[in-house]
Formats: C-alpha cells, structure tokens, sequence
C-alpha cells in the first residue's frame, strides 16, 4: 500500500513545533479556506468557514464534511503562522492578511 504524501505544518501558537499531515487534505482545505476568507476584518468564525467551505472540499477526501473541523483547524493555524491569515479576537474570526 502507497504511503500517502504529507506536508509540514506550522503552528502559530506552538511557536517552533512542526507536524507532517495528508498533503491532499492540507491543500484542498487550503484552497476552500482561501476561496471563502474575506481580505478584511471582522472576518469569519471557524464555523461560518466551515459552512461556507464545504461546498468546495472534494467528496473523496472529505465525504459528508468529514473530519473538515479537525482540517480547518490545522490549516488555519499553519496559515497564521505564515502569516497568510490574521484574526480578530472573541469571537475568534479568521481573514486574509
């Protein structure tokens, strides 16, 4: 069985810490995330994202919306670290920087 390719992440709160994830799911979240973020403030909360993102997840890596919370967690976080995304606080709303 074909291992599966993966990506390093970043994690804006764990300054320094680097984890390896699914690099298909990382870049189709990526893309919905992108497609779907405003360029400017208030921005959205995670769960305005995901509504809005779903509709642009490919069936085969994310059936139902499966696991899209757990994945739009993750890209957020890398996105922040690098600086692609910013927020806003309470509520935690996410933008394109």
């Amino acid at each position: 069985m074909a291992k599966a390719a993966t990506i390093e992440v970043e994690n804006i709160v764990s300054s320094g810490a680097r984890h390896r994830v699914d690099a298909g799911k990382y870049a189709a979240m990526r893309e919905a995330m992108l497609k779907v973020l405003p360029d400017t403030p208030p921005g959205m909360t995670p769960a305005e994202i995901r509504a809005a993102a779903l509709p642009h997840l490919p069936q085969d890596l994310f059936p139902g919306g499966d696991k899209a919370g757990w994945w739009i967690k993750c890209v957020q976080l890398d996105l922040e670290a690098k600086g692609v995304l910013r927020r806003s606080v309470k509520p935690v709303r996410l933008y394109r920087a």
